[in-house]
This record gives structure tokens, sequence and C-alpha cells, in this order.
């Protein structure tokens, strides 16, 4: 099965190509080109270059992903290191990895001489479905997630299901929160058809688990075109995305982006706060938030943390960037299906659901 989606923007339109087992030959595609082509791939998966001849214009280098190395140092290093082989406007940076690795690599590439050249090769579920799409890159700080950074496309980006076989069920759990969330956001149709065929994915049954990746990129994709950079306050916003990550982030922060929780069990928990103000301020009925969180518990994510009730949390979510003029900005539900972009919600409302 070979899915091919082509993404519209103001800054570039490019496809993202989803195709089972290609990864070796389009890989070797890509660097057989006299262009100075710098390969930044997570150790994690650096067997993946196994075997594969490299000339002298490919530049690899590898490195652990985590949240823990979007920093300003990691960000100085690379940036050095890249300069140190003398590229040019033509070079290009690869990413290959989890969207960790593709967020500081598109933050060096929409950087470095301006920008270069972007190649997205996600090798989790979370960057398949998620963070390779729609051109954000970033990096954190003690003050939150994602608060420095960028828009800036790739070029290509390149989706390869079977690599994720080597994933553990935990990290196949944290992309499967997103597919979720745009199902949740956009499309009940594709939510009730995941409340029957999860195990299908996560079993890896190829057709499952391509049409899951397809449909969750096509809904991502329909945002993304309409809103590029975020500054829409409606129901078409870009912010839409972000359903269950303002509270999300917020715990990661709390975690100090450790191995602790993942992205996706802080989205579950952030779906299920939002979900929860939803039925408590809109139309989200109570059979539906009890749906919602009784497929999240059957795939294994969690719905709480006794971390969601600390003092700091509500200081760490005045901090969004969806905010502005001191006022709580978030993304609610109206039923499953439909979300809304919900402005100044009562900070009492979000402590009282929080606890």
């Amino acid at each position: 099965m070979n899915k091919k989606i082509k993404i519209k923007s103001n800054e570039k339109n490019y496809y993202i190509e989803i195709k089972y087992n290609f990864f070796r030959n389009k890989l070797i595609n890509l660097i057989d080109n006299n262009n100075k082509i710098i390969i930044i791939i997570d150790r994690n998966v650096e067997y993946l270059l196994n075997n594969i001849k490299f000339k002298n214009n490919i530049f690899i280098i590898k490195i652990k992903g985590s949240e823990k190395i979007k920093n300003f140092n990691n960000y100085e290093i690379l940036t050095k290191k890249i300069l140190s082989f003398g590229v040019d406007r033509n070079s290009i940076v690869i990413a290959i990895g989890g969207g960790t690795i593709g967020d500081l690599s598109g933050f060096v590439a929409s950087t470095i001489l301006r920008g270069v050249k972007f190649i997205l090769i996600p090798t989790t579920l979370l960057s398949q479905v998620d963070s390779s799409i729609g051109g954000k890159n970033g990096i954190n700080t003690n003050l939150g997630k994602n608060l420095i950074g960028t828009f800036y496309q790739p070029d290509e980006v390149f989706i390869d299901p079977r690599i994720l076989k080597s994933l553990p069920k935990k990290e196949m759990q944290s992309g499967y929160a997103e597919i979720v969330k745009h199902a949740l956001i956009n499309d009940i149709f594709f939510f009730n058809w995941l409340d029957k065929n999860y195990k299908r994915i996560f079993k890896f049954e190829q057709n499952a688990l391509v049409y899951a990746i397809h449909k969750s990129i096509k809904i991502k994709a329909k945002f993304i075109e309409t809103d590029t950079k975020e500054i829409l306050i409606n129901n078409k916003s870009r912010a839409l995305l972000n359903f269950g990550h303002t509270f999300g982030h917020a715990l990661e922060t709390l975690y100090e982006y450790k191995n602790k929780i993942t992205h996706g069990e802080a989205i579950s928990i952030g779906m299920i706060i939002a979900s929860k103000l939803s039925n408590k301020l809109s139309t989200l009925k109570t059979s539906e938030l009890i749906k919602i969180t009784d497929h999240l518990c059957k795939v294994g994510l969690p719905i709480y943390d006794n971390k969601i009730n600390n003092k700091k949390i509500l200081s760490i979510i005045q901090k969004d960037k969806k905010n502005n003029d001191g006022k709580i900005n978030l993304i609610l539900l109206k039923k499953i299906g439909k979300a809304y972009y919900s402005r100044n919600v009562n900070k009492k409302y979000i402590i009282k659901i929080s606890n």
C-alpha cells in the first residue's frame, strides 16, 4: 500500500510519501547526488544505516533522541559541526529519528545559512503522524516546551511504517495518542473506526497501520494548509491541533522532560482534562466523555497523573503560546469530531477540573 499526500503552504508545497518497507531504497536514492548531505540520526535507529555505502559528500551525526536534547547547547553544537563541513545553500539536512530529532534538526536547518533544504524520515509513530508534518521546529527552556523555534516546512517527508516494528509498545501508545487527538477534533467516523480497529494497529497489520497514519496526516494537513503559522482563532485555526497539549505540555515541563512520562501519555491526560472542561463548559455529552476515557484506557494510555494538581501547573499553562493579555485560551470539544477555540477560560474551572 502506497500513499502520497501533497501539503500546500505559503512557504512551499511538498509531498509526504507513505510506503511500507522502502526506507533503504529511498535513502540510497537521496544520497546518490553531489550535494553535501548531513544526516542527523537518532542512535536508537542507527542500525538503519547498516550496509549502506556512503560517499565523501555524506556527513553523519548521531545523537540520542529525547526531549532533553532540545536545548540551546545542542543547537550550538550541531550548527558549529555542520558549518565545519563547509555547507552551502545547496546542502541538505536529513533527519532520521523521532520527533525530538526532527524538531531540533528542523530548527538547525531553518537557521543555518538562513535556511537549507530539509528532509524528514520519521521513525516513530508519534513523529510520523504529528511532528514531521507542518513545519514546526524548536527547542525547550525551563520556562516551557517549544517556546523558541521557527515555522520551516520540510522539502520532503518519507514514512516507512515497517520501521515501527522495532518500537516498544510504550512508544506506539505515545504516537497513538496523537492519532486519537486528530479523530477527536475532526472526524467522529475515524474515532469509531479506531475504537473498533486499534488492536490491528498495535499488531502492526500493514493495511490498518497505513490507513491510520494516512488518515491522521490528512486531518492535520487540512488545518496546516488553512492556518500555516497558527494565527487564526476560529474553528479553522491550526491551534485546534493542540487539543490536550496545553495541559500535556505543562505536565511534561513539571517532569522536566524526563523519561518518566512520554509525550503521548502527557497528551492523553491533557485530552481527558480538556474533555472534562468541555463537558463542564460546553456541549460535550457525559456519554461522549466516558467514551473518550474508555478508549484511552483500552489502549493502555493514562488518564490521570498526581502532578496535574501541582500548584505550578497553572503558572505553566498561563505561558502557553495560545494565550494573550493574561487570558487563558484552550482547545475544547463540542462533541467527538468537532473542536473549537475557547477564549478566556475561567481559571477556577481549570483548577477544579485539574484536582
